[in-house]
């Protein structure tokens, strides 16, 4: 499947397949749920939920930024836009020593270059580590969030070479192996509960852990999700189909973008 594809079903549908992956994750969170969020995708997501359906969750980044209410998405976890509004902002020990580590994180969001089928994701290198082909942002609080939070929601986008059989490197544990590998390691977090992509979501086979595929968004065929995965996927005997953005959640997501955009610009000169 093809970007031009992709763009030709959005632009007849009305939103584009990034907009659908951004509003799926942003449902994924509960109303009152203290969610960890990482850079990037994730942070958009977070973000939109609290501004639509989620209003009383708390937005807490790695920067120290507890109850953040950015008016234009971050460009960093150090972006000062998080603290303007935040309810509290405290050192980076407390908040994963008194947050994280205590239990006191619901949801940790976060996104990957890539991942495998029980969830272990990748943000160091791509290729060989001592000789990689791509050196990736790293780790940041990504293994920690993965290890403790309540449960874990990653989003990326869904291409064979982020969807792999092997990762080259295991930045944070999903799953790990399967089945109560996870336990076996005596991480506290349920792990990943939740992949969101562009074409659909993947939730875990509740004894083997693997990912499997439990909704299409609209448009895709579960052929198109096959082909962009780079092992055998399982699909779910009940698979469901997203419901399309409401025109309130691409209002909102809209605004948020084009907020940041000449945040950005402004920033520029």
């Amino acid at each position: 499947m093809s970007g031009a594809h992709d763009a030709r079903e959005g632009q007849e549908r009305g939103y584009s397949p990034d907009e659908m992956m951004s509003i799926a994750a942003a449902r994924e969170l509960r109303d009152g749920v203290v969610c960890f969020v990482g850079i990037g995708l994730p942070s958009e997501a977070a973000n939109l939920a609290r501004r639509t359906h989620a209003p009383n969750c708390m937005l807490v980044y790695e920067s120290g930024t507890l109850g953040a209410k950015p008016d234009v998405l971050p460009l960093s976890i150090g972006d000062g836009v998080l603290a303007e509004k935040a309810d509290s902002v405290v050192s980076v020990p407390e908040i994963f020593n008194y947050w994280l580590q205590a239990g006191r994180i619901d949801v940790g969001f976060l996104g990957a270059a890539q991942i495998d089928r029980y969830g272990n994701l990748n943000t160091t290198v791509i290729g060989d580590y001592r000789r990689p082909r791509v050196r990736l942002p790293g780790a940041g609080g990504a293994p920690e969030i993965a290890a403790s939070a309540g449960e874990v929601i990653v989003i990326l986008r869904h291409r064979r070479r982020a969807f792999v059989e092997r990762l080259d490197f295991i930045t944070s544990v999903g799953h790990y192996r399967g089945g109560e590998s996870r336990k076996e390691l005596g991480y506290t977090g349920a792990g990943p509960v939740a992949v969101i992509t562009d074409l659909g979501i993947l939730r875990p086979d509740p004894e083997t852990r693997e990912l499997t595929l439990s909704a299409l968004h609209p448009g895709v065929s579960v052929e198109q999700v096959r082909e962009q995965t780079g092992w055998e996927l399982r699909v779910s005997g009940e698979l469901e189909v997203s419901e399309p953005p409401t025109g309130r959640e691409l209002e909102v997501l809209r605004a948020l973008r084009a907020a940041t955009r000449e945040a950005m610009k402004e920033a520029a000169g």
